[in-house]
């Protein structure tokens, strides 16, 4: 058992905190959940049950074990577990490389909320970034849409994301293309706790433009997190369960712009079966962009969400107008000094005149439109010549 928690030991080291590895049964506990997420495919339901049934170390010991249990199911699910045994070392040394943290149930910063999902729960975490965004499940809003995003979408995201920061909500996404960087991007540039859940593992900026984004979220007062190991790559049905695994964060699931068959709807299916809220904002009727969000509205019972009001009365949010902190108001000051009333200026001339990021110019961009303080035109932003 010794010469096991040595080796054990030595794959946690620089994942955990020190106490654990000071801990004979945090070292095994831990060692456990990181395995066993190693060797399942997010939701397994056998490997669930029998962790919840014997604990993690005690079934990881029927996992790797030669005889058979009888149980066919566990045998089944023992074969596809054990093929993965060899990638095991790789998980925990390619996290290592990336100054990743592993989190399993019961240590500080484990969000209970994921407990919903029961057998089909993650058996730990992977965070690249502040793990306690995690556990900031009570604010927790999901803004979740399309890839294909159109202007309109964007434009309600960065509202509905900066406004909502500003409360004190944080913003549960996906990091893809769309809706979901968008979401993020705002939520950075108001100052606020954004959280991307991805389908593969922390190590893989996926998709690779959002690199830069994934990193700014990790480096600032975010998380990046993902229940497969490094070195996992996203697939369609990785991308399917993380859905799962964004509702389950969240205290309630706002789809902002969605086609008929989109991925959304899969989020917002998980959301409504965990029993949490679910809102869609309405779009053109002529938009086939926003036919999915009329369909959760029509079908769904999901709450019509206008305005921030409407999303923060989803998870209990109170209003806050007007309490925007002091250097935000000067940071949209700066970007508002950048525009001129009669040149068009583009968000990257706009960064650059004011000595933001693009991304960030835009959420703030965003903000003055919504106080009419600047306008946007086909060919770029204008300062509004009489704020109304």
């Amino acid at each position: 058992m010794s010469s096991d928690l040595t080796a054990w030991r030595g794959r946690l080291a620089g994942l955990v905190p020190a106490a654990v590895l000071e801990d004979a049964q945090a070292v095994a506990r831990h060692h456990a959940a990181a395995v066993w997420s190693c060797l399942t495919e997010p939701g397994d339901g056998v490997a669930g049950a029998l962790i919840s049934e014997m604990g993690a170390v005690e079934a990881l010991d029927v996992a790797v074990r030669d005889a058979d249990t009888g149980n066919a199911a566990v045998d089944a699910g023992r074969r596809r577990w054990r093929a993965r045994w060899a990638t095991v070392d790789d998980a925990f040394d390619r996290a290592r490389r990336v100054r990743a943290s592993l989190i399993v149930p019961g240590s500080a910063t484990w969000p209970a909320a994921v407990e919903d999902l029961g057998i089909h729960s993650p058996h730990a975490l992977w965070t690249r970034g502040d793990a306690e965004a995690l556990r900031r499940d009570g604010s927790a809003l999901a803004l979740v849409g399309a890839r294909a995003a159109t202007a309109y979408g964007e434009h309600v995201t960065a509202e509905l994301a900066t406004q909502l920061s500003h409360r004190g909500a944080s913003i549960v996404s996906g990091g893809a293309y769309g809706i979901d960087g968008m979401a993020h991007r705002a939520c950075l540039a108001a100052g606020g706790v954004t959280v991307a859940v991805l389908a593969g593992g922390v190590d893989r900026a996926y998709p690779a433009g959002h690199a830069d984004l994934l990193g700014r979220i990790a480096g600032g007062p975010g998380v990046v997190v993902a229940e497969v190991p490094c070195g996992t790559a996203p697939t369609k049905w990785r991308f399917l369960q993380r859905n799962r695994l964004i509702a389950a964060l969240s205290r309630a699931t706002v789809v902002v712009e969605a086609g008929w068959r989109s991925g959304s709807l899969n989020t917002a299916g998980h959301a409504a079966a965990l029993g949490r809220p679910l809102g869609a904002v309405p779009g053109p009727v002529t938009s086939a962009a926003s036919a999915g969000c009329h369909r959760l509205l029509r079908e769904y019972d999901a709450r019509c969400i206008t305005s921030a009001d409407d999303a923060a009365e989803l998870y209990g949010g109170t209003e806050t107008s007007g309490s925007m902190s002091p250097d935000r108001t000067d940071d949209r000051t700066r970007v508002l000094d950048a525009l001129s009333i009669r040149s068009p200026r583009t968000p990257e001339d706009v960064a650059l005149r004011a000595g933001f990021a693009p991304e960030e110019a835009r959420g703030l961009l965003a903000v003055l439109e919504l106080e009419a303080r600047a306008r946007r035109g086909p060919d770029g932003w204008r300062r509004s010549a009489s704020p109304g």
